[in-house]
């Protein structure tokens, strides 16, 4: 009797163990990926390591200036969407301005869509000064997208393209 009523009260602990060992923890939430690289970044330091001599900066419409800091307002905060669709109203006002061409760009490069980013930072080379850090901004957007891409020879001709943006002075003595 006394050995009845040991297996009475082990028959529900091993059943639980048992049922235990049959489930697996849930997996765990999978999280993004982040690139070793920045593109946007590594964009960026193209444009601000680039001492040519020229640096042309056209004058700035108000209008326009406050659609774009509000969009790097919303780059900042990872809100890229939001950034995109600012971007966009000031390109409605300015369609041909190379910078804002080159930011809308950027963004887009955050918003993964590669191909659109390649194509804007184009334009923007294609109605800018072809100089100075703009160009090379452009330029680097276009070496970026190249790898990405895999094509690493698109992406060797778009470096000539960031080197071709710098112009040496005049040597002074």
């Amino acid at each position: 009797m006394l050995a009845v009523r040991r297996f009475r009260l082990a028959t529900p602990a091993l059943a639980t163990l048992l049922l235990a060992g049959c489930f697996t923890a849930p997996p765990q939430e999978q999280r993004p990926v982040r690139p070793a690289h920045d593109m946007v970044a590594a964009i960026r330091a193209a444009g601000a390591r680039e001492q040519s001599v020229i640096d042309v900066a056209p004058l700035r419409d108000p209008g326009i200036s406050a659609w774009q800091e509000a969009a790097q307002a919303d780059e900042r905060a990872g809100r890229y969407t939001d950034a995109a669709a600012k971007l966009d109203q000031a390109l409605k006002l300015s369609p041909e301005s190379p910078e804002l061409l080159q930011d809308r760009a950027e963004v887009a490069v955050r918003q993964h869509d590669y191909a659109t980013a390649e194509r804007l930072a184009r334009q923007s080379w294609s109605l800018g000064p072809q100089l100075g850090p703009l160009c090379a901004r452009n330029w680097q957007t276009v070496v970026e997208m190249r790898l990405q891409a895999g094509d690493e020879a698109g992406a060797a001709a778009a470096r000539k393209g960031v080197q071709a943006c710098h112009k040496e002075g005049v040597p002074r003595y």
